[in-house]
């Protein structure tokens, strides 16, 4: 992780090694708790929160203008802001659904273009942007009211692949502990607080040490790799193989069994011009 000493890191949906941290959302009180015990064990401007609302592009835009004026460009970029409402497909609110739209695709789509115009003008060559989806990008749950929400991560999972292409790699956890299912099931706090018993969940960390792990795996790394992920949280290399992908694909590591990681990766940045 030297190599990031410095350096600034975008983060969306944001609730060491001396790496700079943008996270932004659209409240930022649980950032600015965190920004505070960072400044209360002596890492000031470790992490700086920043008000941002996903579903504008006229926020995204001056949130990019502001941290490429004041901290001289994007290095990393973690799309990692997610919506979802309990509306299904055959009586869901059309607004709720724009609401996903906007923030699931549309928003991820916009900070990706503007991350990427902002390495190209500052000329970084190593910068990383790093997807966090969903399983619910992979499979269809047999669970109505998430239908529509499934559709925008099935909709990620094309876009990171299309970015691949165009460019040169996306984190799908599993069901991870955090106040998603409370915000979906806003109206009934114990259907949302029995998710989180039914089954043994993610922690926030561990997707956390998914994505140290992308950063810390070398941009030399030969391309045609793949990982055999091991058990939940735990991201580290135990196998590689040749998966007979055409050359130039980058870096693209991914499980070879069923778990709860099914993609660790991201996508490097390689500016083209």
């Amino acid at each position: 992780m030297e190599q990031w000493r410095d350096r600034l890191a975008l983060v969306t949906g944001a609730s060491g090694q001396g790496l700079k941290v943008v996270g932004c959302a659209r409240p930022v009180s649980n950032i600015e708790e965190l920004a505070a015990k960072c400044k209360s064990i002596g890492y000031p401007r470790t992490l700086i929160p920043h008000r941002c609302d996903l579903s504008s592009e006229e926020d995204i835009l001056s949130t990019f203008l502001a941290v490429c004026s004041q901290h001289s460009g994007v290095d990393i970029c973690i799309n990692n802001a997610g919506l979802a409402w309990p509306d299904t497909l055959l009586s869901g609110n059309t607004s709720s659904w724009k609401d996903m739209f906007n923030v699931n695709m549309l928003a991820l789509s916009i900070c990706t273009r503007e991350a990427h115009q902002s390495m190209k003008e500052w000329k970084v060559d190593d910068g990383h942007i790093i997807n966090i989806n969903s399983m619910s990008g992979h499979q269809v749950s047999p669970h109505s009211v998430i239908h529509f929400y499934s559709a925008t991560k099935y909709a990620i999972t094309t876009l990171t692949e299309g970015l691949r292409q165009e460019l040169r790699e996306c984190i799908s956890p599993e069901e991870a502990e955090t106040q998603f299912s409370f915000k979906l099931h806003n109206k009934d706090p114990e259907k949302a607080a029995a998710i989180y018993e039914c089954i043994k969940c993610l922690k926030p960390e561990d997707v956390a040490e998914a994505v140290i792990y992308v950063l810390k795996h070398p941009s030399t790394c030969p391309g045609e790799s793949g990982l055999d992920c091991p058990p939940p949280g735990r991201a580290q290399p135990s196998q590689r193989r040749r998966a007979g992908r055409p050359s130039g694909w980058g870096e693209h590591p991914v499980c070879l069994k069923p778990c709860a990681f099914q993609q660790i990766g991201d996508i490097q940045m390689r500016p083209t011009e």
